[in-house]
């Protein structure tokens, strides 16, 4: 994700070349503009290119088309804030299960308080590269000798790792450390981690209905291929500039809803789901008053323009 000011125009037309889909984009735009170059020099050479297309129809066509694109950005944006939104929810949850589970455990009893601090910093981890290129073994911490190892022959990483501390919670209401209204308080905070793994899982298995957007695509395309021959009698020569802008335009904003519509990918415009995961880690550790190398608590707060 790219980390910016709002208010700051030129620092944010510095991180231009950041964009991916800004370099494609301007490809798009550049072919265009030797589309709209053909069409009007092959207009001013050859009688018959010069095609009138009524306005009253393009204009009907751009309002459509207008109405469709807004769709289709709240529809791509709303699964962005949607991930964004239950990322939130981890990291409070686990906040409260360090805070719960910190209040409970004896003081001197470091073992356990670090067993804890590392397991639930690893869901976070986990969960992130189970939603990218898969999970990451070595990022995570071992909460106990192996404990990194046997991770890596389980299939949903994240839900073993919610299991182990499903099991640590029954563990110390054995031991008598906790009492069973301790348990439901731990319960409702715990349930939330798997609440939203499944919400990420939703988003990023069911994408836009390839009808839909097929259909988009090729009304932009249609759209912008008639645009010269509507503008040929009225600006000649300047329809070439007139054409690359709409194509940016229209473009634009169809490139960004297919890159946001999946905000846990890598791209420049996705979530910083390593980011949020290193800053769970360093929270929980604090709360926990379990020490966490430097180098590591610092990967929480990278100044850094670009987050992934």
């Amino acid at each position: 994700m790219i980390i910016y000011k709002s208010t700051d125009w030129l620092d944010a037309l510095r991180h231009l070349s950041a964009s991916d889909v800004i370099r494609q984009l301007l490809k798009r735009v550049f072919f265009v503009g030797i589309y709209a170059t053909v069409i009007t020099a092959g207009a001013a050479e050859f009688e018959r290119l010069n095609t009138v297309i009524d306005k009253e129809f393009f204009t009907f066509l751009g309002i459509m088309l207008s109405l469709l694109m807004v769709f289709r950005t709240n529809t791509a944006y709303d699964r962005f804030y949607e991930g964004r939104r239950v990322w939130g929810e981890l990291v409070n949850n686990c906040r409260n299960l360090a805070v719960l589970v910190n209040a409970r455990l004896p003081a001197d009893d470091m073992a356990t308080r670090t067993y804890f601090a590392r397991l639930l910093s690893n869901f976070p981890i986990a969960l992130d590269g189970h939603l990218r290129r898969g999970v990451r073994f070595e990022k995570l911490e071992d909460a106990t000798p192996g404990h990194v190892d046997q991770l890596r022959a389980i299939d949903h990483v994240p839900s073993r790792i919610a299991a182990l501390i499903q099991e640590f919670f029954e563990h110390l209401l054995r031991q008598g450390v906790i009492l069973p209204e301790h348990l439901i308080t731990f319960q409702r905070h715990h349930e939330t981690l798997l609440d939203v793994a499944g919400v990420c899982e939703r988003i990023k298995g069911t994408p836009i209905p390839f009808s839909y957007s097929f259909f988009i695509k090729g009304f932009i395309t249609v759209f912008i291929l008639i645009m010269p021959f509507n503008l040929l009698d009225t600006y000649q020569w300047l329809t070439v500039p007139i054409t690359m802008f709409g194509a940016y335009a229209l473009l634009g904003v169809e490139m960004i809803g297919d890159e946001i519509e999946d905000p846990f990918g890598k791209d420049s415009n996705d979530l910083p789901l390593t980011q949020i995961s290193n800053l769970i880690r360093a929270n929980v550790h604090e709360i926990m008053r379990v020490e966490l190398d430097k180098e590591v608590r610092e990967l929480a707060d990278l100044p850094y323009s670009v987050v992934f």
